[in-house]
C-alpha cells in the first residue's frame, strides 16, 4: 500500500498491543501486526489526537465512536481471517477497522448510514492512504450489499437489538459473522454458516452505539 500520512505514535502503538492486546488474549500474529501498523491518529478528531492509543472508545462526531482498540482487535480474530476473504463491514465510522480488515482481507465492502462518514473515510483510506481493495457504499447496513453477496465474512461495528435476519442470507457456506447485539445489555456473537444452518456462540458483554436503519 502507498501510505502517505506523518507517522506519530509508532512508541504508543507498540505499547497499545504489549499492554492493552497480548495481556487480553489476543494471539494472532497477523492481527497484532497490523494492529501496531495502523496509525489509529489518522482515524480521529485533530483534537483526540494524542489519546489516540487510549483504552477506550473516542467520540468521531455525529453521536459515533471509533472502538477500543482492544475490541477491534478481539472482533477481527474471532473472524479468522486467512487471507483473501469477501469481506462485508457493516457500519464505516471513522474506517478504523475498515483498514484493519482491508490489510488481512482479499476485499471489503463497507457500508455506513451517515454520509459525513462514509466521505470523510473514503477519503482517507482511498485516498491518503492508498487502499485498492475497498468499496464503500452510503446506506442501511441491515439490508446488507447484495450485489456483492455472498460474503465469506461479514462484521457489524454497532448493536442492533435483533440481528438483522437478511445477513444470514448473505454469507457463504462455512462463513462467520461477528457482531455486538442488545439494547442497554449487548454481547459479541459470532454466527457460523455449516449445511446451510445458523449457528450462534455469545461471547464478551460490550457497549456499542446503537445500529441505525435509517
Amino acid at each position: 500500500m502507498a501510505h502517505t500520512y506523518l507517522d506519530q505514535f509508532p512508541e504508543q502503538r507498540e505499547r497499545m498491543v504489549k499492554e492493552q492486546l497480548i495481556p487480553r488474549g489476543i494471539s494472532d500474529r497477523n492481527v497484532l501486526r497490523v494492529m501496531e501498523k495502523i496509525p489509529r491518529e489518522e482515524f480521529v478528531p485533530h483534537s483526540e489526537g494524542a489519546r489516540s492509543y487510549y483504552d477506550g472508545p473516542l467520540p468521531i462526531g455525529k453521536g459515533q465512536t471509533i472502538s477500543q482498540p482492544y475490541i477491534v482487535a478481539y472482533m477481527t480474530e474471532i473472524l479468522e481471517l486467512k487471507g483473501g476473504e469477501r469481506v462485508l463491514e457493516i457500519g464505516t465510522g471513522s474506517g478504523y477497522q475498515t483498514a484493519v480488515l482491508a490489510e488481512l482481507a482479499g476485499e471489503v465492502f463497507s457500508i455506513e448510514l451517515l454520509p459525513d462518514l462514509s466521505g470523510r473515510a473514503e477519503d482517507l483510506l482511498c485516498g491518503r492512504m492508498g487502499y485498492r481493495n475497498i468499496q464503500f457504499r452510503n446506506g442501511n447496513g441491515a439490508e446488507g450489499w447484495i450485489e456483492h453477496a455472498p460474503f465469506e465474512r461479514i462484521i457489524v461495528t454497532a448493536a442492533p437489538e435483533k440481528f438483522p435476519e437478511a445477513l444470514f442470507g448473505q454469507i457463504s457456506e462455512g462463513g462467520i459473522i461477528v457482531s455486538p447485539v442488545g439494547g442497554y445489555f449487548q454481547n459479541i456473537r459470532k454466527y457460523k454458516k455449516t449445511d446451510g444452518k445458523i449457528s450462534e456462540t455469545e461471547l464478551i458483554a460490550v457497549s456499542f452505539v446503537p445500529l441505525i436503519t435509517g
